[in-house]
């Protein structure tokens, strides 16, 4: 698990094909690097295999992983190139603050950056989400782009709208994404969880008219099941 707060933005120094997918080294300053362990590239959890240097504080070090094929189709990381600045996290300690919010490094999909507006003190950001994820993304809930904890301003249709306050714009890359870029984005485990429920059936969970859930709709489906 992860929080959505990046650490550092590190560097991809090497590519390289690997069977059906590819294997990638990553320039970055963290030392005690573990064999096996787990850091969030661009919202995209990854597995160490391999890494040297960083040994020291101040020594850089450079990581390998392995993107597979499902990695490749499903995210950014069949593009990136070597020079690309990538947003680095490892992974959640349970006794650490959660100061984002909670995030698996399980790709829901890739949006693209549709317009950039500048408004007094942040940076917006619209960004279109694929057909299939649109209604996962609610204002004033959580998203996950590119790796970094954000909060939903607004939505219209499929495009929704996200600040970048000016500490976010100097610890990321994503101030200076270009129009059109492919974006990485994770939706809230919640929406995840909630609709699964509501699939799933059961006792007060039969659609009623409309969609609604139950004769209640779905606040008291929520409320009955101990949601609310």
């Amino acid at each position: 698990m992860f929080t959505g707060l990046v650490a550092e933005v590190g560097e991809v120094v090497r590519a390289r094909p690997a069977g059906s997918g590819r294997e990638l080294w990553v320039r970055c300053g963290f030392t005690g690097l573990a064999l096996g362990e787990s850091i969030a590239c661009d919202g995209v959890c990854l597995t160490v295999e391999g890494w040297e240097g960083g040994s020291r504080e101040g020594e850089p070090a450079i990581f390998r992983v392995t993107a597979g094929e499902e990695t490749l189709r499903c995210t950014t990381w069949g593009h990136r190139q070597i020079g690309h600045r990538v947003h680095l996290e490892r992974a959640l300690r349970l006794s650490d603050r959660l100061g984002g919010h909670l995030v698996s490094g399980h790709v829901d999909g890739v949006g693209v950056l549709r317009r950039r507006t500048p408004r007094p003190g942040w940076l917006g950001l619209s960004v279109e989400a694929p057909a299939g994820l649109a209604r996962y993304i609610a204002a004033k809930g959580s998203v996950c782009i590119e790796g970094v904890s954000l909060t939903v301003n607004a939505v219209e249709g499929s495009v929704f709208e996200i600040g970048i306050i000016p500490h976010t714009g100097q610890q990321t890359r994503l101030a200076g994404i270009p129009i059109g870029e492919p974006l990485n984005l994770e939706i809230d485990l919640l929406a995840r969880y909630v609709e699964r429920l509501m699939q799933a059936g059961g006792p007060g969970w039969a659609a009623g008219s409309g969609g609604a859930a139950g004769p209640g709709g779905i606040t008291d489906a929520l409320r009955r099941n101990g949601f609310l």
